[in-house]
């Protein structure tokens, strides 16, 4: 749809939809740059606080996966007054709110509209030099994949829908998805990394597939190296996943090239829609165990090489393989 809208592109819009990253970043002078984010949508858990935690961890991490410093954000909410009282909205505010703390920023303002269905989310303003943007399209040949947090949550919020998450499951669910993304994106700076992206409801395989068309790359994915959620295999064996796991397969499995080996829960995993998930950075080789090192040091929840960028051949960008790692 933005595809379709005209075109005003300044010089100092460094980063806008043409590569369909995870922020906007507009340059404001020749160290410092702006970037925009914003991110909401309806509960994928009961507990209005936990809710609320999900979200805001959600929106920041966006800033996160461009390099950046968050330092505001502003608050969407869409609460249907006629079902839900407005005590339950300030438990959601609060939860945001908690992990705005966390990221040392404030919720500085906002806008409510009495809404169909409750909504929330925030827009986020963060700081970055310009020189040191973190962008899905800058990834190389021979750069490995590095992915942050582990993968399912798109499964286990739809086995909290349906109440078949076990208190262990949903325990682990929630600290996963409230864990900012700071750690990696320090890292990443620290290390000098050009490009990354964060995993939300493209999958671990739309995400990836953006980063190869990007840099005009082919990739290779590495299903044995996926860290996951626990419970996840088994609500996915049992039907319990959301429908955009099949969207994601439909759109971006067509151009993948899956290995005859593969499990039958490779291709639902892959297509995961995750909530608030971790961050994928393309690691140089000669940074690789310094980065993995860093990651763990720092206490990032995953450091799991996934995969390895290659110079572009003749059809599919992705080919998928059972197990292997670097």
């Amino acid at each position: 749809m933005l595809a379709r809208l005209p075109r005003t592109v300044p010089p100092e819009l460094l980063v806008g939809i043409q590569t369909s990253d995870d922020a906007a970043v507009y340059r404001i002078s020749a160290d410092q740059a702006i970037v925009q984010t914003l991110d909401f949508f309806m509960p994928v858990v009961d507990d209005p606080r936990d809710y609320g935690r999900i979200a805001a961890a959600n929106s920041i991490s966006d800033v996160y996966a461009m390099g950046g410093r968050p330092i505001l954000a502003l608050a969407i909410v869409g609460l249907p007054l006629k079902k839900v009282a407005p005590e339950v909205m300030g438990e959601v505010l609060a939860g945001g709110a908690e992990v705005c703390a966390e990221a040392g920023i404030p919720i500085a303002g906002g806008h409510s509209i009495d809404d169909e269905e409750m909504k929330f989310g925030l827009s986020v303003t963060g700081l970055v030099h310009p020189d040191r943007i973190l962008r899905n399209d800058r990834g190389r040949a021979g750069d490995w994949l590095v992915l942050t947090k582990p993968v399912g949550s798109g499964s286990l919020a739809s086995a909290v829908k349906r109440e078949v998450i076990t208190p262990e499951q949903y325990a682990e669910f929630v600290r996963v998805a409230t864990f900012l993304n700071r750690i990696p994106s320090e890292v990443a700076q620290a290390h000098g990394l050009r490009c990354a992206t964060d995993v939300t409801g493209f999958g671990v395989l739309g995400h990836v597939h953006e980063m190869a068309v990007g840099a005009d790359l082919d990739v290779d994915l590495w299903f044995g190296s996926l860290p996951l959620l626990p419970g996840v295999g088994e609500h996915i064996e049992a039907g319990v996943f959301p429908g955009a796991t099949g969207r994601n397969l439909a759109h971006y499995g067509k151009n993948a090239v899956w290995s005859p080996d593969l499990p039958a829960l490779a291709k639902p995993i892959l297509a995961d829609p995750q909530t608030s998930g971790g961050l994928i950075l393309a690691v140089p080789d000669d940074r690789l165990t310094a980065v993995l090192e860093d990651l763990e040091r720092k206490g990032a929840l995953a450091n799991a090489v996934i995969g390895r960028l290659r110079e572009r051949s003749s059809g599919p960008r992705m080919h998928i393989h059972a197990g292997r790692s670097h």
